[in-house]
């Protein structure tokens, strides 16, 4: 035999003898002629064919060289899980795997109640939201504005027979005083500012 048997690779990466086997029928591996396994070339065609990501064996060694994670997605991680009442890694303290597992799993259920909502039309688009406000606003106010004029001669016909003595209360003048006391009352509202959070 010019090489090694599927137990003997298996030992030397730290792999199952099944995963050896799996690995061996998908082509990752180099085989001898006889059959065995040329352990160096097999070694270089799995580093070449294996995800970094999904591979067990040996990830913490010193040979390894991980990639500094940014600051801000580390930032991210912390907020998602403090959003959940879950315990997040104090900034600069490090972020485990479990930690940043967990957040990408609440940020994915909560993306899928968000579709799940608007599909049922219980969410609305912001902007679309937005201006249906501005418009219903501005309705409402053009509504206040106009309401003076419609109603000043029938408020001082109604106040000059409640008077009862003689006197009359001009129209014009009642319309003034509601115009100025609506405007007011409009000001103040204009003051309110409403946003969607």
């Amino acid at each position: 035999m010019h090489g090694m048997s599927e137990r003997q690779y298996a030992e030397r990466i730290g792999l199952s003898r099944g995963a050896i086997q799996k690995a061996k029928a998908a082509g990752r591996l180099v085989l001898h002629a006889d059959g065995s396994i040329d352990a160096d070339a097999s070694d270089a065609r799995r580093g070449e064919t294996t995800d970094p990501s999904k591979s067990r064996a040996k990830a913490h060694s010193p040979k390894t060289k991980l990639k500094p994670v940014p600051e801000a997605a580390v930032t991210a991680v912390g907020d998602t899980l403090r959003e959940q009442g879950l315990t997040a890694p104090s900034v600069g303290g490090g972020t485990t795997f479990l930690q940043a597992k967990t957040a990408n799993e609440v940020l994915k259920a909560q993306e899928r109640r968000i579709r799940l909502q608007k599909l049922k039309g219980e969410l609305v688009d912001r902007a679309r939201a937005e201006t249906l406000m501005f418009r219903l606003a501005r309705d409402e106010r053009d509504a206040w504005v106009t309401w003076p004029a419609r109603v000043a001669a029938l408020m001082a016909s109604e106040l000059t027979a409640a008077l009862g003595d003689g006197s009359e209360v001009e129209a014009a003048l009642m319309q003034k005083v509601l115009e100025a006391h609506v405007r007011a009352q409009l000001d103040s509202l204009a003051e309110i500012r409403t946003g969607l959070a």
